[in-house]
């Protein structure tokens, strides 16, 4: 029988059914059981829904975003989401007015701002972040704390109880799922009734995706009745089928096979709904289990039996006893305690913290049975060596809290050796047996170096420095500390100058000068202004009244220049004194103390922190001869920092970001070790400036004198990059920054302008910026004004003397205000140097100049005639190389020409004789020079 004719049993509807899924289908089939199954997805997804879950979906789903990624530190992604969730956000104004702020909402924020403030607080990690994530990080850092502001209240609280406001959102979620669930159980149930009902309202050829809707309802009742009611329900949901079906048999085969597909594939989806059934018990048997367990400690507690411990490491509430009971206190018990005490010192898993109270209660308990001031100076020895180990790395710096214990006993060992001076020895080269802690009638002798733990603490105290944000209020109250550090180094300086050897007093006095070389005497400097105008002794006498660094640092340096075995010990006190002097505008005493050194020939040897310390002494020494009007003194000065481009890194005030790529991570931590700390920087830009105005006021009159010189030479390499870029500026406006300052009046000197170049350089905006900074601020305005003067009138001279035949002197006065006589002296100058062809009329006061000055035209020919007598220098030089004749090339003389007495030996055929003398540079120039 054809499958066509197909009708009827079961037995007959299977096999054609199996042989549908062996045989390949019909097209029209395929295309009739896809629309079947689109229909059945269709209406699987129909949930229906409130716009408030909705909203808090789509909220909770880009939440979930920025925590991934808070977790991969994407800052660029939490930055697009955050965006995106502030427009969600936005959109749900109208069930946030109703419902009130989410608490997962608030959540986030709060944990995102103390993320973000972590991440800004990290700075290595920041440097290690590329550039869109480091950008991402600012905005969004800015964008969270500005948003913020509106929920502050709801923020606080949060933090305030985090615990609580979690477990409350829970609550609430799990009751709007527990609503959300029913409220789909009954719409399903509804949407069944309807679908039911319908199918009998419905067309033949749709008899099809009505039986599988029905087919779907058994399904949920299969799911929540028993197994023999699913088996009625299942029968009269065949029978609507048959009964809508019509009569046609092929539509009811491929429907009951449809249907019967579509009950196993729901029977798949229907152990989800049990197990969330099955979780929800499970949630609410542990809130009762948690609701239990406080009224049982309760009960615990009052019977006194059992305690509830948490996991870990078992907390110990009493503090060990130090000695059993009874035992008797002496010397050699305690001895024995310390060194048991000190054997876990460095172990793995050993608690620092704890180590240093049991040394204090030690300490206590030794002063508190009088056992002598030799065990208690042992004791305090290894307290403050304890607090030195309690970072076990050396880049990490002391906690506050362990600088303040250090502090205090350092101070309260020295004053135990004040008291006890003629008592008790200490040194490093007393062993460990020969000690005497003792109360006898020989002196108390103790291991331990005072100087050494001195030493450290200094070097602690820089690193608490270098590591604190020298823009915050903490740096300020960390360096008050440094009034405290001197004192100790004081009551050392004096301890140690009663019973130290050379060699110790030579270091602490080192110290002591590192901490005063920087610092400016202000005391001193009033007092100097003062005593002016007063008589010798009246000086002396408030001199002596008033403490004078000065004096002190003269008194320490000499010290050590005279008794100092080290190389590096004496180098440091000679920079440091240099530097000193060159702070006080001691121009000469600086300059000479320097020459005689003769550090300058060696520096290269000495390691970084000296070359850092060399480096600063140069720059201040600079910036002295600045003040004190010595010009071309302070350019060379100046010159090597500033024309390597790395005055920062040289001067040890940072690290350069352009060099990051060529150290690895452990010269980065090397490097920022020997930085300086911010209190002792220079000032960059003042020292970019005192640079720049020293080079405009040497570079711009010998320009003017070199105009058409071919071979002129360049002053300041980095002056004359600056002037090239304001030449390439497309739009001139007025100058704002520094530099821009120092190129306008340089152009404006160049063109003999002193009043515009005086106004570009001393304004308000730069006397902020630079000239304010100088303590002698109206005396350097003066000098500069006399300096601005005196090379503008020079420039002016050397750009426009080929104008006149003869100028007055009383015109170049009243021109550039100055006096007559300066003027006079300026040009005689000029005469004597050969700078300006011109004589002094002086009963006329008139400068008249000579025409000796080549025109432009024959500066021009003047260097053609130059160019060519060196191109055929290197012609003949290429002529001989091909013949092998090497004697000429090899005996030139220093200018680069050929000697005069020597000539090319070639064989009798050439052209050259032995008396013909050799091309000299310069020549024709010579020659030709006196024919004008």
């Amino acid at each position: 029988m054809s499958r066509f004719f197909a009708t009827g049993s079961d037995s007959e509807s299977e096999e054609s059914s199996s042989a549908d899924e062996i045989t390949p289908k019909a097209p029209g089939t395929t295309f009739k059981q896809s629309l079947l199954l689109s229909d059945e997805e269709e209406d699987t997804k129909r949930v229906l829904r409130s716009a408030k879950d909705k909203r808090f979906e789509e909220l909770t789903n880009l939440i979930k975003t920025i925590r991934n990624a808070m977790k991969i530190r994407d800052m660029a992604k939490c930055l697009e989401e955050f965006e995106q969730l502030c427009r969600v956000f936005l959109k749900s104004k109208n069930i946030v007015d109703k419902e009130g702020v989410p608490s997962f909402y608030i959540r986030l924020l709060a944990d995102l701002e103390d993320y973000l403030n972590q991440l800004w607080e990290d700075k290595e990690g920041k440097k290690k972040m590329n550039k869109n994530n480091a950008k991402a990080l600012s905005t969004l850092r800015q964008k969270i704390r500005k948003y913020n502001r509106d929920y502050e209240t709801e923020i606080t609280a949060y933090k305030e109880n985090p615990q609580e406001s979690a477990d409350e959102e829970e609550e609430k979620a799990q009751d709007d799922s527990g609503s959300s669930s029913e409220d789909d159980d009954g719409d399903d149930d509804d949407d069944d009734e309807i679908t039911t009902a319908k199918s009998f309202l419905k067309k033949k050829p749709e008899a099809v995706p009505e039986a599988s809707k029905a087919a779907k309802g058994s399904g949920d009742d299969e799911s929540s009745s028993g197994g023999d009611d699913d088996d009625d329900d299942d029968d009269g949901d065949w029978g609507s089928d048959s009964v809508g079906s019509g009569s046609e048999s092929s539509d009811e085969a491929e429907g009951k096979s449809a249907s019967l597909a579509m009950v196993f594939l729901k029977k798949t989806q229907v152990p989800d709904k049990s197990s969330e059934k099955v979780a929800k018990k499970k949630k609410l048997k542990k809130k009762v289990r948690i609701e239990e367990e406080p009224e049982e400690e309760a009960g615990e507690e009052v019977e006194g039996g059992w305690e509830k411990v948490k996991g870990g490491a078992p907390m110990v509430k009493e503090k060990p006893k130090m000695f059993a009971k009874g035992t008797e206190i002496n010397i050699a018990v305690v001895v024995k305690k310390l060194n048991e005490i000190l054997q876990a010192r460095g172990k793995k898993g050993t608690d620092r913290a704890a180590q240093i109270e049991l040394l204090h209660s030690l300490s206590g308990i030794s002063a508190e049975h009088n056992l002598g001031v030799g065990i208690l100076v042992k004791i305090k020895f290894n307290i403050v060596a304890s607090l030195y180990d309690y970072n076990p790395n050396l880049a990490a710096f002391m906690k506050p809290d362990m600088w303040k214990k250090c502090l205090d006993c350092i101070e309260e060992l020295l004053n135990i050796l004040f008291d006890n001076n003629n008592n008790i020895f200490i040194g490093e080269n007393i062993a460990e047996d020969s000690e005497n802690l003792a109360i006898s009638e020989q002196p108390f002798r103790v291991r331990g170096c005072i100087l050494t733990l001195v030493e450290r603490m200094d070097e602690e105290f820089t690193k608490i420095m270098q590591n604190t944000d020298p823009h915050s209020q903490e740096y300020v109250d960390n360096l008050k500390d440094e009034g405290r550090v001197c004192d100790i180094i004081d009551g050392l300086l004096s301890y140690l100058e009663k019973k130290g050897t050379t060699e110790e007093v030579c270091r602490v006095y080192l110290r002591r000068i590192m901490h005063t070389y920087y610092k400016f005497d202000y005391k001193a400097h009033e007092r100097s202004k003062a005593l002016q105008g007063e008589s010798k002794s009246e000086q002396d006498q408030m001199e002596a009244e008033g403490e004078n660094s000065a004096l002190n640092m003269d008194r320490l340096c000499k010290f050590i220049y005279a008794k100092d075995r080290t190389d590096r010990i004496r180098t440091c006190a000679i920079l440091c004194h240099i530097y000193h002097h060159a702070l006080h505008s001691r121009w000469y005493q600086a300059r000479d103390l320097m020459l005689m050194s003769h550090l300058q020939d060696n520096i290269q040897h000495a390691d970084p922190p000296v070359q850092i310390l060399y480096n600063r002494t140069m720059v201040q020494l600079g910036i002295c001869a600045f003040r004190q009007g010595m010009i071309k003194d302070a350019h060379n000065a100046l010159l090597d920092i500033q024309s390597s481009g790395r005055a920062k890194e040289l001067l040890g005030q940072g690290l350069l970001m352009r060099n990051m790529q060529e150290r690895n991570a452990e010269q980065e931590k090397i490097e920022k070790r020997r930085q300086v700390p911010f209190h002792m920087h220079i000032n960059l830009e003042l020292l970019e400036c005192v640079y720049l105005v020293s080079a405009m006021l040497l570079e711009i009159p010998y320009m003017a004198a070199h105009e058409f010189d071919a071979r002129r030479r360049m002053i300041s390499k980095q002056f004359h990059h600056q002037l090239r870029v304001g030449e390439r500026q497309p739009l001139l406006g007025p100058p704002e920054s520094m530099r821009e300052h120092v190129v306008a009046a340089s152009k404006a000197m160049k063109m003999g302008d002193w009043r515009t170049c005086h106004s570009f350089i001393i304004n308000e905006k730069m006397n902020s910026k630079v000239w304010d900074l100088f303590a002698e601020t109206q005396q350097v305005r003066e000098m500069l004004v006399r300096k601005i003067q005196e090379e503008s009138l020079r420039t002016y001279l050397f750009t426009y003397s080929s104008v006149y035949d003869s100028i007055s002197m009383q015109t170049l006065s009243e021109m550039f205000e100055l006096e007559i006589p300066t003027v006079h002296s300026i040009i005689s100058k000029m005469i004597i140097n050969e700078e300006l062809m011109a004589s002094l009329d002086q009963p006329t006061q008139t400068v008249v100049m000579h025409r000796t000055e080549p025109t432009s035209l024959q500066n021009m020919a003047l260097q053609l005639a130059e160019k060519l007598g060196s191109l055929v220098e290197n012609n003949e030089r290429v002529f001989d190389l091909k013949q092998g004749v090497y004697g000429g090339y090899f005996n030139r003389d220093q200018k680069g020409g050929y000697q005069q007495k020597q000539s090319y030996q070639r064989d009798q055929k050439g052209g050259y004789q032995q008396n013909k003398s050799g091309y000299q540079r310069g020549g024709y120039r010579n020659q030709n020079q006196s024919n004008y």
